[in-house]
C-alpha cells in the first residue's frame, strides 16, 4: 500500500523532481504520476505514439514544446485542428501573440481588430498576413500536387517553413504525418475554398486520408495514446485504431467533465465500452488545464527516457 507523503520545496529543485513529488501528494496529482509512468512505458516498447490536441494549445506557448517533442522522437504520428497549424505557420512568420484577459472587454477587443483566445490575443492583422502567405503557398503546392490529404499538404507547407520551433517544420523533416480532419474549420478553409473555385480541380482527398491513418499501425504494432484536450482530434486518433485492436496505452488530459457525454469529457475507461482502448490497456485521464499539467509530465518523462538513453537529449 501507497501513502500520502508531504511535499516540500528544496533549494535548486528540478522539473523531475518536481512532478514525481507531487506524484505521492493525492487528487490529480497522483493522476500526474500514473501519467509520467505510462508515456514512458509507450516509448520504452516502441509502441507508435499518436499526440493530438486541440488549436487553442498551439496558440499558447506549448507550440514550441509540441515542435521539441516531435525533434525527439517522442512522437509518430499527430491529431489536430486547424486552427493550431494556422497560427504555427503566423508565428514562423514572425507574427507575435500577445497576452490579455480573461475578463476583457471583447466588443472593445472587436472593435480594435483583436480576437481573444482565453487571455491570448491575436489582430486582423496576423491573419490578413496569413492569407498572403496562404495564397503563395497555394499556388507552389497546386505546382506540385493538386490531389492530396491534409497530411501531404502539411507536409508541403512545412518544407517551405524554416522556424525550427514550427511543429510542421519539425513533422516535416521528421516524417511525422499531422491528420487534419478538419481542414476547413478555420481561416484555412475560406482560402481553400477560394483558390479552389479558380482551381476546381484542387482536391483535398478526406477519404484516402481516413484510409491512411486506418493502416498507419496493424494489429501487431503496439500503440499509445497522448490526447490533451478532445473533440475531433482525439477521436479521429482512437477510432482510427479501432480495426486493429485499439490503444495499448493512453493518456488523456482535459479540463471537461464526463458527465456531459462529450467526446472532450470521455475518459479512458469510457473509450475501453467501444474497444478504442484495450480492456487491459495501461491508461490514465487527468483533470486540470493542460497548459500546467503536460510539462510537468512530459518534463519528467523526458529527463528520465534520456537517462535511460532512450531518446537524446534537448537543445537549449
Amino acid at each position: 500500500m501507497e501513502y500520502v507523503q508531504d511535499f516540500r520545496w528544496k533549494k535548486g529543485m528540478k522539473a523531475e523532481e518536481l512532478a514525481l513529488g507531487l506524484s505521492k501528494v493525492g487528487f490529480q496529482s497522483v493522476n500526474l504520476g500514473r501519467a509520467c509512468e505510462i508515456m514512458k512505458k509507450m516509448k520504452r516498447d516502441g509502441a507508435k505514439i499518436y499526440l493530438t490536441f486541440t488549436s487553442n494549445m498551439v496558440t499558447s506557448g506549448l507550440r514550441g514544446f509540441f515542435a521539441q517533442l516531435i525533434e525527439l522522437g517522442m512522437v509518430d504520428i499527430i491529431v489536430t485542428t486547424v486552427g493550431g497549424l494556422e497560427e504555427d505557420i503566423m508565428r514562423a512568420h514572425g507574427e507575435k501573440f500577445s497576452l490579455g484577459s480573461f475578463r476583457a472587454d471583447d466588443v472593445a477587443l472587436h472593435e480594435r481588430g483583436m480576437n481573444r483566445v482565453g487571455n491570448i490575443l491575436i489582430t486582423d492583422e496576423s491573419y490578413a498576413r496569413f492569407e498572403d502567405i496562404m495564397s503563395q503557398m497555394l499556388k507552389k503546392i497546386y505546382e506540385k500536387n493538386r490531389r492530396m490529404t491534409s497530411p501531404e499538404f502539411f507536409r508541403e507547407v512545412g518544407l517551405m517553413l524554416k522556424d525550427k520551433n514550427s511543429i510542421l517544420y519539425q513533422a516535416a523533416r521528421k516524417n511525422v504525418p499531422i491528420f487534419c480532419p478538419a481542414i476547413t474549420d478555420g481561416a484555412l478553409g475560406f482560402h481553400l475554398f477560394m483558390f479552389q473555385e479558380k482551381h476546381p480541380d484542387f482536391i483535398i482527398d478526406s477519404v484516402r486520408e481516413f484510409k491512411d491513418i486506418v493502416t498507419f499501425t496493424g494489429q501487431d504494432d503496439r500503440k499509445g495514446i497522448i490526447s490533451l484536450g478532445g473533440g475531433v482530434s482525439k477521436h479521429y486518433a482512437i477510432l482510427s485504431t479501432l480495426i486493429s485492436g485499439g490503444m495499448d496505452y493512453a493518456v488523456y488530459m482535459t479540463t471537461a467533465s464526463s458527465y456531459s457525454g462529450s467526446m472532450s469529457g470521455a475518459t479512458t475507461d469510457e473509450a475501453k465500452s467501444w474497444g478504442k482502448i484495450k480492456d487491459d490497456a495501461d491508461a490514465v485521464t487527468v483533470i486540470g488545464d493542460v497548459s500546467i499539467t503536460f510539462p510537468l509530465v512530459m518534463c519528467r518523462v523526458l529527463e528520465e527516457l534520456s537517462k535511460e538513453k532512450v531518446i537524446k537529449g534537448g537543445k537549449n
